[in-house]
């Protein structure tokens, strides 16, 4: 009996990762399904992107220093991830914006906070997902980066945070070759 309840507890402890991956490959797997068969937002607001703003040099001429990321470096590398719904930037639906992006240096600390566009948005945690990966591949790996949905704009909002930034779930979802291949089409043109 003894025996039993500890295999079960084990089983129960290991659970919650493997349904976060079986969960996430789901819905990113039946993303494509989705945009054949119906939006879940078939009219969202679309903004106006922002005239994108040159950053100025840097006086420190010292070779071996290292150069200061700031806000404004990280809004870039995000803003124009494609939404995996509709054929937009997150900036151009306010998903992301430049004043939800806060940067620590000296403490080698990213936070982006996303409002989905919908309190029922299906497709905020691939949304999460993205934002994630970019700023991985993009950023010196010192940085801890920390995604956050905004408060009070999605109904699983504690879960969301959880998952999205559960190192181990990341990179157990990462390991999926299809979900990459769905992350990496929204990023793309992010990198042109």
């Amino acid at each position: 009996n003894r025996n039993r309840k500890k295999k079960s507890e084990t089983h129960r402890h290991r659970l919650p990762s493997r349904y976060f991956l079986c969960n996430l490959e789901l819905k990113f797997l039946r993303q494509k399904k989705i945009m054949v068969s119906g939006l879940i937002n078939e009219n969202p607001i679309v903004y106006e992107k922002s005239e994108r703003r040159v950053r100025t040099e840097s006086s420190n001429t010292d070779e071996l220093s290292r150069e200061a990321i700031d806000q404004l470096e990280v809004f870039d590398h995000i803003r124009d991830i494609k939404d995996p719904e509709h054929p937009l930037s997150l900036e151009q639906l306010r998903v992301v914006t430049e004043d939800s992006v806060e940067v620590d240096d000296e403490k080698s600390h990213v936070r982006v906070t996303f409002t989905p566009t919908m309190e029922h948005c299906s497709m905020a945690t691939l949304i999460g997902l993205c934002i994630r990966v970019k700023l991985m591949r993009s950023l010196p790996s010192r940085y801890k980066i920390d995604i956050r949905v905004a408060p009070g704009t999605h109904e699983t909002e504690a879960a969301l945070n959880k998952q999205i930034n559960d190192k181990e779930r990341v990179a157990a979802a990462l390991e999926n070759p299809n979900l990459v291949e769905v992350v990496d089409e929204c990023l793309l043109p992010s990198f042109e």
